[in-house]
């Protein structure tokens, strides 16, 4: 018998077919997820579930899966998975790493230049058919070429946002839980900086670490107050890393000069706030939407889903 498996949300087709080649599938074409309630009511008798980090599957949702033997995120973190649960109950977990490095650094890249440079706010002067002439004065951004990017969480993407700022002759500083060796350092041209000297000293700030109880508003209204006026802040990574409604309020008060955001701290919803802020940028967490990474991350979760319903070792077993 077919194994029978759930997909939570629309899937794009080519990591569709391939699932149906090897198991019943239920979901994955209609747009929009499920409530928490037909959630537990469909997964009862599935022996996978193909799920985004925007579903919450926490331990009710888990215990209502009789029969599940492995759940596959499309998603490289897994904060939305009761993962220590998962174990207990001997169900598999995976999640989708290396695939989106490239896409989000770039992101983080293309939000650094657009709050430096005002580029929407530009943007939507230039439709608004209000540009009448050059003048000096006319959206003064901030230089990027030659100051210090302070990058928090030095995993694959913040080492690829690293890679990308020697093109603009920048000084790297990080913080990690996990400080690279004397020598990796030295060839990357990083220095490790502990959090609050990294943030009063950086004239630019990335997030790229992962949300676990050490890191849930790491960046608090007390850290946010050491970061320079002239500062950009960028997160790509969890909302719940940073204190919104501080960072709404340092933003107002311009204690921060700007700011990007791709993440939100109880996504989808946005603080109210931030919409009223012209220093701020803010985007509907693409941080990976490229049709190529996509595409990759999806087939990556399909096969681990595929390689643990064969009683195989998922490429990508969150161990």
């Amino acid at each position: 018998m077919r194994p029978k498996v759930l997909v939570t949300r629309k899937l794009l087709p080519d990591a569709l077919a391939y699932l149906e080649e090897y198991a019943l599938v239920e979901g994955g074409r209609e747009t929009g997820g499920l409530t928490r309630k037909e959630l537990k009511q469909k997964i009862r008798d599935k022996d996978g579930l193909f799920c985004l980090l925007v579903d919450r599957i926490d331990r009710e949702v888990i215990s209502a899966g009789q029969r599940l033997t492995i759940i596959a995120n499309c998603a490289v973190g897994f904060d939305n998975i009761d993962v220590q649960y998962a174990r207990e109950r001997g169900i598999l977990v995976t999640n989708t790493p290396g695939v989106l490095t490239e896409a989000t650094a770039d992101l983080t890249w293309a939000l650094i230049l657009a709050v430096a440079r005002k580029i929407p706010q530009a943007d939507r002067f230039a439709k608004e058919n209000r540009f009448t002439g050059w003048e000096l004065d006319l959206f003064l951004g901030r230089e990027v070429t030659g100051r210090r990017l302070g990058i928090i969480g030095l995993g694959r993407i913040g080492k690829a946002v690293a890679e990308r700022a020697q093109a603009f002759k920048m000084e790297v500083v990080y913080h990690d839980p996990h400080r690279l060796a004397d020598e990796e350092e030295r060839d990357r041209g990083m220095t490790y900086l502990p959090l609050d000297e990294l943030l009063s000293s950086a004239d630019i700030v990335t997030i790229h670490a992962s949300l676990n109880p050490q890191t849930h508003h790491l960046l608090s209204a007390a850290k946010l107050k050491l970061m320079k006026k002239t500062a950009i802040l960028v997160n790509v990574a969890r909302g719940p890393i940073v204190d919104e409604a501080a960072l709404a309020k340092a933003l107002a008060k311009g204690d921060l000069w700007g700011a990007g955001l791709d993440v939100y701290e109880r996504e989808p919803d946005i603080e109210e706030r931030l919409f009223r802020l012209d220093n701020v940028v803010l985007l509907p967490h693409i941080g990976s939407a490229t049709y190529e990474t996509r595409s990759r991350m999806a087939m990556a979760a399909a096969r681990n889903l595929v390689q643990g319903l064969r009683g195989e070792r998922p490429d990508n077993l969150i161990t």
